[in-house]
């Protein structure tokens, strides 16, 4: 959806509510990332295998996958700002949850919790991150994402120091919920009033009648492209997962690396994923989305092989750094295409190949852990390169035209950026 462009400076409602939106997403960004730096420590105290492991964080995609679809409805009903705060409480209170969990069905049960509430608010704070949007008249949904990535490479750095320093994992936890819970009350508030409606265009002029679609109207080459997004999607969601899921786990089981480093993989490669977001828009621009894309890819594959090769703590956190920067780029690509596919209106192709491309983070964690446990984690983590490999190939899903409109827009059907999340 275009942003449409406004005179004069935005009203204080306006900057409040940008204030407020911005603690969403660092709230969102933060929870998680405190909780990778402890997976080593998880895994060792309740004896669990590297496909345990891979299972039990596979909960939370699959939380998101069963759940995901019924945000739509709670934002229509409760409104957006509500369903953000409340979801951003209730990660907040399982973060704990996580911390103590006695055997692996409870740390499972745990991450599925997670990973519903974060569906629920990922939807939720980018519906009114758009509202508050469409009041400023221009974009600034990409800054919203950027301090994402800022809240997760702290995160990830104050979780390191915590475990480092032998900060008891439940007193930890704990408290990052209280400090989280503690800035969603205070800025709820500032949160837009009304319904998510009053300041949707679409609502002021619907379209007429004659240019609706009824039914699964949706042309064959617009479903092949839909499955291929979805896929160059599952790809990138499986690159990305990598430094959350494995990286602390392989630099203490196959690098002995100290507990302090166990989390840098994941702090370099979201460090390098924020830089990507910032420059990617211009380099887009310049170079096109398939060039990006495809030299994305191939970074991230020839980041992570490398690593893997020399097989030192201090190439896996430069590894896992140039893997984030290249995979950077790959999801606000694909889903800036996704809602350029003809015979469906942007906000569903959108939701649909983001919905289909969950399978990724489903479904590699638990197929490394698999192979870790038959030969060793290393081994299983050439599945990260191939699945770069696979979207190089991909990337030209992306082309100008694949779908017989421009894949790569000003701005998304979301009011995003290329090269925003």
């Amino acid at each position: 959806m275009a942003v449409e462009r406004r005179s004069g400076r935005p009203d204080t409602t306006a900057r409040r509510a940008r204030l407020a939106v911005a603690v969403l997403f660092l709230a969102n960004g933060f929870s998680y990332a405190n909780i990778v730096p402890w997976l080593p420590a998880i895994k060792a105290e309740l004896e669990l295998s590297n496909a345990a492991l891979g299972t039990a964080i596979g909960a939370m995609p699959l939380g998101a996958l069963l759940t995901g679809m019924l945000a739509g409805p709670l934002i229509a009903r409760f409104g957006s700002g509500r369903v953000a705060v409340v979801s951003g409480l209730l990660i907040a209170a399982v973060l704990p949850v996580v911390a103590i969990a006695p055997a692996w069905w409870a740390l499972a049960l745990s991450l599925f919790a997670v990973g519903w509430l974060d569906a629920w608010m990922d939807s939720a704070m980018n519906t009114h991150g758009l509202r508050v949007q469409r009041r400023y008249g221009r974009t600034i949904i990409n800054a919203f994402h950027g301090l994402w990535s800022v809240a997760a490479v702290a995160g990830g750095l104050v979780g390191s120091t915590m475990a480092g320093w032998g900060v008891p994992r439940p007193a930890h936890l704990l408290g990052v919920g209280v400090v989280i819970a503690v800035a969603l009350l205070v800025t709820a508030r500032l949160l837009l009033p009304g319904r998510d409606r009053d300041d949707d265009p679409a609502e002021e002029h619907p379209a007429p009648a004659a240019g609706r679609r009824r039914g699964f109207g949706v042309p064959g080459r617009s479903v092949g492209l839909l499955l291929v997004l979805s896929v160059f999607l599952m790809m990138a969601g499986a690159i990305e997962d990598s430094a959350a899921s494995w990286g602390a786990v392989y630099m203490r089981d196959e690098l002995a690396a100290p507990l302090l480093m166990a989390g840098m993989p994941f702090v370099a490669c979201q460090a390098m994923m924020t830089l990507g977001r910032m420059v990617g828009d211009r380099v887009t621009d310049r170079l096109g989305a398939v060039a990006v894309a495809r030299a994305g890819a191939l970074l991230s594959g020839a980041g992570l092989a490398a690593a893997l090769l020399l097989a030192h703590p201090v190439a896996a956190v430069v590894g896992f750094g140039a893997m984030g920067l290249g995979v950077s780029i790959l999801f606000p690509l694909a889903l800036a295409a996704a809602g350029e596919i003809p015979g469906l209106r942007g906000g569903h192709g959108v939701a649909l190949a983001a919905w289909l491309a969950r399978a990724g983070f489903l479904g590699v964690p638990p197929l490394i852990g698999v192979v870790a446990d038959a030969a060793s984690l290393t081994a299983g983590l050439w599945l990260v390169p191939a699945a770069c490999v696979v979207a190089a190939v991909l990337a030209g899903g992306l082309r100008p035209g694949a779908g017989a409109r421009p894949a790569v827009p000003a701005a998304d059907a979301a009011g995003r950026e290329p090269g925003s999340r």
